[in-house]
């Protein structure tokens, strides 16, 4: 079979490519909140007609990223005041549970949370945002999955591109949050080393209420 047979064979088809393409550009605020997009400049950026295009837009309209206009385009959608209120009452809810689960420390738990925090380090310091906020979201994912419990892993995830387009999007606009967030990550890290339940709950709890504040228009 030809080598050129054999690539074709390996690539996703065009509208999961297409897919990707915006998905990935939305969250890393490539195309920001408000960014009309047509089917033309999509198909041309990713080399594709415009059928996998509209098949990948209707996509993501579903997931709540775009707003389709016939004949016009799509219209990313801003993350809204009642999408950040509603993404925080949820992480509070389980993130609160998921730390008070995680004393004493599961095996692993604190060398895998101590790698992501080194991380995160890293990428501040090279100011990869977009890096960064999909590290600041493993780290806290991985305390959840330390619980055990699948079903709530799974609620977890769902919010993940919620999380991951809130965090770039505040640390864009606050820039000084990326060494708060490396702090309480150091904060909850050392709660949960210390098996101090009650401090490592009142570090999540602050931490990811700060999008609260955001939400009502209050930063501190």
């Amino acid at each position: 079979m030809p080598a050129s047979t054999l690539t074709a064979a390996k690539r996703p088809p065009a509208a999961e490519r297409v897919y990707a393409h915006v998905k990935q550009a939305v969250l890393d605020r490539r195309y920001e909140g408000g960014t009309l997009l047509t089917e033309g400049e999509l198909a041309e950026a990713v080399g594709v007609s415009r059928t996998p295009v509209r098949e990948a837009l209707l996509k993501l309209e579903v997931e709540g990223l775009l707003r389709l206009y016939p004949k016009k385009g799509a219209l990313v959608l801003p993350v809204s005041a009642q999408e950040i209120a509603d993404v925080v009452e949820t992480r509070l809810l389980v993130e609160t549970h998921s730390v008070r689960k995680a004393v004493p420390a599961p095996a692993g738990l604190l060398d895998r949370l101590g790698e992501l925090l080194a991380k995160q380090r890293v990428q501040a310091a090279a100011g990869d945002l977009a890096a960064a906020a999909v590290t600041d979201r493993c780290f806290h994912a991985e305390i959840v999955r330390s619980g055990g419990n699948e079903i709530l892993s799974r609620l977890y995830d769902q919010l993940r591109d919620r999380q991951l387009r809130m965090g770039v999007a505040v640390m864009h606009s606050h820039p000084d949050r990326i060494a708060k967030t490396l702090t309480e990550h150091e904060e909850i890290l050392a709660a949960l080393t210390a098996g101090d339940t009650e401090a490592a709950v009142a570090v999540v709890t602050r931490h990811v209420g700060w999008f609260q504040n955001l939400a009502r228009g209050e930063v501190r």
